[in-house]
């Protein structure tokens, strides 16, 4: 289960998709207000997209084959906030945790303010990511931004526990040249977890992970086969 970024949506995932093996049962959370839920109202914290998410996670837990939670930025916390939520119902036996290019929840560190619609697009075009068509083209910016400001709101208004765990191995995901997270932030999480912990360091930027798709299919794919705890 594939969780976007702050202003993202579902189909960023799907060349992700369509690169896994047969026999894999992949899918990405589309939040409300975006694509084909754009008449649905935003919700405006990280936690109430993840109580938001639980009612189908409660569903899907108990299986008896993996379920692997992938967040990749704001995706990761939203990510976390579920694995934490599904560890309080005692549902986290088969579940995987796979966070990327987000900062663990113990860093603290000044939120990021942007006073113009410009500055924000100046710093989407900065971390990548964005389609270049649509941050040069108003009418489809005037679509993307609501999603964007929403979202970036949420992730400043985040205060996540500094010593919250969850029960589930984690593998943490990052960039060796992200400005959004220093290699010991990424490193962090490991506090953040009572089973098995793995960091893996990929080339590229905040959004290196559309640079090694493959790559990160394998280590998620690795993740979900993986028996130990």
């Amino acid at each position: 289960m594939f969780f976007p970024h702050a202003g993202g949506a579902a189909s960023f995932y799907a060349p992700f998709a369509r690169r896994f093996p047969d026999g894999y049962d992949v899918a990405a959370v589309q939040y409300p207000g975006r694509q084909e839920r754009w008449e649905e109202p935003f919700v405006a914290t990280v936690e109430g997209l993840a109580d938001r998410l639980l009612p189908s996670l409660r569903r899907w837990a108990p299986e008896p084959v993996p379920l692997v939670l992938v967040g990749h930025s704001m995706g990761a916390s939203v990510a976390f906030e579920s694995t934490l939520r599904l560890g309080h119902d005692r549902l986290t036996a088969h579940c995987r945790l796979v966070v990327s290019g987000r900062a663990a929840p113990s860093v603290t560190r000044e939120a990021q303010a942007f006073d113009s619609d410009q500055e924000l697009l100046d710093h989407l075009a900065r971390l990548g990511g964005t389609d270049p068509a649509i941050l040069s083209s108003p009418d489809l910016m005037d679509l993307a931004l609501p999603a964007v400001r929403n979202d970036y709101r949420a992730v400043t208004r985040y205060r996540p526990a500094p010593d919250a765990v969850v029960e589930t191995p984690v593998l943490c995901l990052t960039g060796d040249r992200d400005p959004q997270v220093t290699p010991e932030e990424a490193a962090a999480w490991k506090s953040h977890t009572t089973a098995g912990f793995r960091l893996e360091t990929l080339p590229g930027g905040h959004f290196f992970l559309s640079d090694h798709q493959d790559t990160v299919v394998r280590l998620v794919a690795a993740c979900a086969e993986a028996g130990d705890r």
